[in-house]
């Protein structure tokens, strides 16, 4: 007895903290384990729609461009070609009329189906995010996914990602209406399918988590929530995209360039600094740029349908225009990389990592980098703004690493101590311009190392990202950002909770003897006369105990009534919707709403806190929400007081 007592002692204290940390775990998880496990889901979905997209858009090149035209995009190295080159005689002429086609194609396609799915996909799911409650059409990302593989892959200049985001994004949406979530779950599985894409096409996991969180503010405010939940669906978005296509990252470095990362003179901070100050202006060159054409095509006085065409056009006839202006400058194959400004373009930045630091005629080729920059921005916005539809990330990368490639390769030239190897300022460029056109500082701070699979430049990047970001003027190249929480019509009222908190559902309640309440097999008639002798449009259903079953609402029985043959067979137990969610009358006023939203119902029961499902009465969305809006006007109404005094101060 003596010698099985210790024993018990000794187990007794692990098995105490196992158990501790399952209740701990349990705690933590039961909140949003529903959440986090559709999040999941959705990256999956994410991941494959990168998939298919990834070979949508290869085809509509390969059989356009390459076997028509005779012209092939430079790939990146970690960029899989799924189609074998193409030996056709290259016709420059033809980049004029195939893209113009693709525009054609994809403007009828979007504007007969789905009109939204017009321009940049990542700046609508912001719209979705901040104004619609996370409600993105079904068909969106559908008509998305084809009519960018058409725009992109006949030439046209944007990125991969904005179909991609909306693909993510729009089964986030469709999840959380088929499965009746709370509006601020659905924006949160909207949010996380949006990062998804970005970590799925780019191969960036970290940098699509933290993307979903800090884009929808223009101002440095995070969404917190979503982070979690993002970061799952993005680590599943890019093990999706990587059982396909493989592992590697996007750029690769060569053994030459690797070796002069490793940042260790201060001094070169001042070369950076000159960087952030040209990632300054050419982000106020491509915000104002792509708005004000994407302005003068809404003007444009002809069918929607057909002005994706036209941007598609002056696109070719830019890229065919600088084409021929280089080819009596530089060696054929550099001529056919200022062919960037068409397309994705991405792969000239992986030339301009691979440039020897010291070579014959480099500030030629940064010449050709710097035009690649600023006739991208020309490009971009006549493709997207003219209703085409692409994304506006992947060419941001292009500008602001070609744009850092042309300063790199001229602070080598002059002053090499202070800029060892151009490719430094191509990797840093592409962080910076982001930081200040998408104003996310955080999350491109960490898209270099992730493309590039280093991360030796965290260091100059920061710098880089940081004064990009606060030297930058209000506007970004995504409209549909709001300034900050605060000012998000996602989370009006979050500011008045505290006003709210003294107010509960109990103040509302009408009381059980005042209401009638349906049994399972009452018939229909019954059902129509005591909903028509009542205020209430929706009414309990209850068994013997007085125990909710569920709840029958005015809608269920208009239905009904509208077959008279089965109408002597149907009783409340046919009508009635079990799923509901009832209210307690402890519950808050804000968690009132959001039960009224998640059930969608105009009166909802109320059940006792101690008797499980016992009804107790009932209340009215409408007293609810009178109450609500009140105190929110009221608050408004002080703050406005309150800033009108600090003012006059």
């Amino acid at each position: 007895m003596e010698a099985t007592e210790p024993s018990k002692s000794a187990w007794a204290t692990p098995l105490h903290w196992l158990a501790d940390f399952s209740d701990a775990v349990r705690r933590r998880l039961k909140p949003q384990r529903r959440l986090l496990g559709l999040a999941l889901v959705v990256g999956v979905v994410a991941g494959l729609g990168a998939v298919a997209f990834y070979a949508l858009s290869q085809g509509v090149m390969h059989y356009t461009l390459e076997s028509i035209a005779g012209y092939t995009p430079e790939p990146t190295r970690g960029e899989n070609q799924l189609f074998p080159e193409s030996d056709t005689l290259f016709r420059p002429w033809l980049l004029l009329l195939i893209p113009a086609i693709g525009g054609l194609a994809s403007g009828w396609l979007v504007f007969t189906m789905a009109p939204e799915a017009e321009g940049h996909g990542t700046d609508s799911v912001i719209a979705a995010y901040h104004n619609k409650q996370g409600d993105i059409r079904a068909r969106v990302p559908i008509v998305k996914i084809f009519s960018s593989a058409l725009t992109l892959g006949t030439g046209g200049s944007g990125g991969r990602e904005g179909p991609i985001a909306q693909i993510g994004a729009g089964f986030g949406s469709l999840l959380g209406r088929t499965l009746r979530l709370r509006p601020a779950d659905r924006r949160i599985l909207v949010a996380a399918g949006m990062g998804a894409g970005i970590s799925a096409i780019f191969r960036v996991p970290l940098t699509g988590a933290l993307f979903a969180a800090e884009v929808l503010y223009s101002s440095p405010d995070f969404e917190s929530e979503v982070v979690i939940p993002a970061g799952l669906a993005s680590v599943t978005a890019y093990s999706t995209f990587g059982l396909f296509y493989g592992w590697k990252s996007m750029f690769s470095l060569p053994p030459s360039v690797v070796s002069t990362l490793t940042f260790n003179n201060p001094m070169r901070l001042l070369s950076y600094l000159a960087l952030a100050l040209l990632m300054v202006v050419l982000a106020m060159m491509y915000t104002r740029t792509f708005y004000g054409l994407s302005h003068m095509f809404h003007r444009l006085k002809i069918r929607p349908h057909y002005k994706p065409a036209v941007g598609a056009f002056v696109t070719g006839l830019l890229g065919v225009g600088v084409f021929i202006a280089f080819t009596h400058m530089v060696s054929a194959a550099d001529a056919h990389r200022v062919l960037a400004v068409m397309a994705f373009g991405d792969g000239i930045l992986q030339s301009a990592m691979e440039l020897p630091a010291a070579t014959e005629g480099s500030l030629v080729f940064a010449a050709l980098l710097a035009t690649v920059a600023v006739v991208k921005i020309l490009t971009t916005g006549l493709t997207i703004g003219s209703g085409g539809s692409g994304g506006v990330f992947g060419p941001s990368l292009v500008i602001g690493g070609c744009a850092g490639g042309a300063l790199g390769i001229a602070l080598h030239h002059f002053w090499p101590a202070l800029a060892p190897h151009p490719a430094t300022f191509v990797l840093v460029g592409m962080a910076g311009f982001l930081a200040a056109t998408a104003k996310t500082p955080i999350c491109t701070l960490v898209i270099v190392a992730e493309m590039t699979g280093s991360y030796s430049l965290l260091l100059p990047t920061l710098w880089v990202c940081a004064l990009s970001f606060l030297l930058s003027d209000d506007k970004s190249i995504y409209g549909s950002q709001v300034e900050s929480r605060s000012l998000s019509p996602a989370h009006q009222g979050d500011y008045v909770r505290e006003v709210l908190a003294g107010l509960s559902v109990g103040q509302f309640i009408t009381p059980r003897g005042q209401i009638p309440v349906l049994r399972p097999g009452d018939p229909l008639s019954v059902v129509i006369q005591r909903l028509s002798s009542t205020p209430f449009y929706s009414l309990p259903v209850a068994d013997a105990n007085e125990r909710l079953l569920g709840v029958v609402s005015l809608e269920e029985v208009h239905q009904a009534s509208q077959s008279p043959d089965l109408g002597t067979w149907i009783v409340a137990a046919d009508l009635m919707r079990g799923d509901i969610t009832p209210l307690r009358a402890d519950d808050r006023l804000d968690r009132a709403l959001e039960l009224f939203v998640e059930n969608d119902l105009p009166a909802l029961p109320v059940v006792d806190k101690f008797i499980d499902g016992r009804i107790v009465g009932i209340v009215k969305r409408s007293d609810v929400a009178t109450t609500y809006l009140r105190h929110v006007h009221e608050v408004g109404d002080n703050s406005k007081k309150l800033g009108g005094n600090s003012k006059a101060g």
